[in-house]
């Protein structure tokens, strides 16, 4: 069974590197059966890392406002409520795997996402907020529980 894990994120914006910080840590988790990606793409280039894995665990920062910074949550694809309007990015993450499987595309079957609260995903270089940076150790912790597990949703919670 191939996994992917796939980080979201952009290195230039506070918060929003969160992924990356996660991704360097797990890059020696690398084998043939696991696949560390992070990525700053958005919209339909995010369909071919959906692509040839059986798993899907993704890691990205959000902005909700309804949590305190660095709160992690784990989710299955279908525990995210659709964004009203659409991604912020035209065409987000939840579009391409729909589009990919549309498509009849080799799609992950499985796709559990974990995601921390964001304080500050916009300022251009900006420093990330303590609370989100201390969460890189629990989640590199959550990532690494979830690969060892056979079922990504007995680690999700049901």
């Amino acid at each position: 069974m191939v996994t992917r894990v796939l980080c979201l994120g952009n290195e230039l914006l506070a918060d929003d590197a969160f992924g990356a910080l996660v991704a360097g840590r797990l890059a020696a988790w690398t084998t043939p059966d696991v696949d560390v990606v992070f990525t700053a793409n958005t919209g339909f280039s995010l369909i071919d890392l959906l692509l040839d894995v059986d798993r899907l665990i993704v890691v990205d920062a959000i902005s909700t406002g309804s949590a305190r910074p660095g709160t992690v949550r784990a989710v299955r694809e279908g525990d995210v409520a659709e964004v009203s309007g659409g991604s912020p990015h035209y065409i987000g993450l939840f579009e391409a795997l729909a589009l990919a499987r549309a498509l009849e595309m080799p799609a992950a079957r499985e796709m559990a996402i974990l995601v921390v609260e964001a304080a500050d995903c916009f300022t251009v270089g900006g420093a990330m907020h303590p609370a989100v940076s201390a969460a890189v150790p629990k989640v590199v912790a959550l990532v690494k529980e979830m690969l060892a597990a056979t079922d990504l949703s007995a680690v999700v919670g049901s």
